[in-house]
């Protein structure tokens, strides 16, 4: 939340025109949702102690199983459900190869990150998909309307959720499993959590997320991309890590990952807005994201804060 007030100060103080109007926190609103679902659904992961590098495949692929129900069937919220069980499916996959076969989470999501992205490729032909009849529709007015013409539907749907994995996270039982496997996976077998069950509901989860996350991305845009999904993966890991969640697993902040992915959102808007050239972006992310991990290691381990003084202490040496 701190961080998030600095930058946005930061970036009032920079580029006033751009930053004191409403049009740039509506495009926030309208961008950054999708961000949100995946990071939320990614803290998740991560506090099991886990990773999920697959996602944005599975965007791809999910993005076209929404495109061709569409345009099969005419009804987008057919539509809707096709992508969120594709997502499911993905995540059901995953999760099985991780918890049942034991193959390492990373291994894995890199392998399906691979193997789906191909898939959407296949089957859409590597084309675009225009979807303007759905402009008029209920499900875009649900998903990427706007309520009371003011605040966007992206960031209803994103709020709602964060609010919804908050109390899964710290007052569900499945929350309590996720962070007691990311503590320490032994002891969590000891006291009676079945793993590998709870390690396939959370791939599961994510899997569903990521489908969300493209409906409305797909809506938002009226159109499907065989390549949706790409440019998302490094943006929600440093959301996830900016918003204080542990890279070890065992402790995780959904307030935290909901704030750090604005902050994410709006470095990419405050970068342009303050005439640094685009394709900063990515630098610049990647920067955040190493300086983020780089402070969690230290934090969590003041024995290595204490060794990183005295070599400073030192020259070094």
């Amino acid at each position: 939340m701190v961080v998030f007030l600095l930058v946005v100060g930061l970036f009032m103080a920079t580029a006033p025109r751009v930053f004191l109007g409403w049009p740039i926190y509506f495009s926030f609103l309208t961008t950054v949702p999708p961000l949100v679902v995946l990071a939320i659904g990614l803290t998740l992961v991560i506090a099991a102690g886990e990773i999920d590098l697959s996602f944005p495949s599975v965007m791809a692929f999910a993005g076209f199983l929404f495109a061709w129900c569409v345009n099969t069937t005419g009804s987008a919220w057919l539509a809707v459900i096709a992508a969120l069980a594709g997502g499911a499916l993905v995540g059901v996959v995953n999760g099985v190869l991780v918890a049942v076969v034991g193959v390492p989470s990373i291994i894995v999501t890199i392998g399906t990150q691979f193997l789906w992205a191909g898939v959407a490729s296949i089957l859409s032909g590597g084309l675009s998909n225009a979807l303007q009849q759905l402009a008029s529709g209920s499900a875009y007015a649900v998903f990427a309307g706007t309520l009371f013409d003011v605040v966007p539907m992206q960031a209803i749907w994103a709020l709602g959720l964060a609010i919804f994995m908050w109390f899964i996270l710290n007052r569900h039982r499945f929350g309590e499993h996720v962070l007691f496997i990311g503590d320490n996976r032994n002891v969590a077998k000891v006291v009676g959590i079945n793993v590998p069950r709870e390690t396939v509901k959370l791939f599961t989860l994510m899997g569903v997320l990521a489908g969300f996350a493209t409906v409305l991305l797909t809506l938002e845009n009226l159109n499907y991309f065989s390549t949706q999904g790409q440019g998302y993966l490094l943006p929600a890991l440093a959301g996830v890590f900016i918003g204080g969640t542990s890279v070890f697993g065992g402790t995780a902040t959904i307030v935290g990952t909901f704030f750090g992915t604005f902050v994410i959102g709006m470095l990419e808007a405050g970068i342009v807005a303050t005439g640094i050239a685009g394709f900063w972006v990515q630098a610049i992310e990647g920067v955040v994201f190493i300086v983020a991990v780089i402070l969690h290691l230290l934090v969590e381990n003041p024995a290595r804060l204490r060794v990183l003084r005295e070599k400073l202490r030192f020259g070094g040496r």
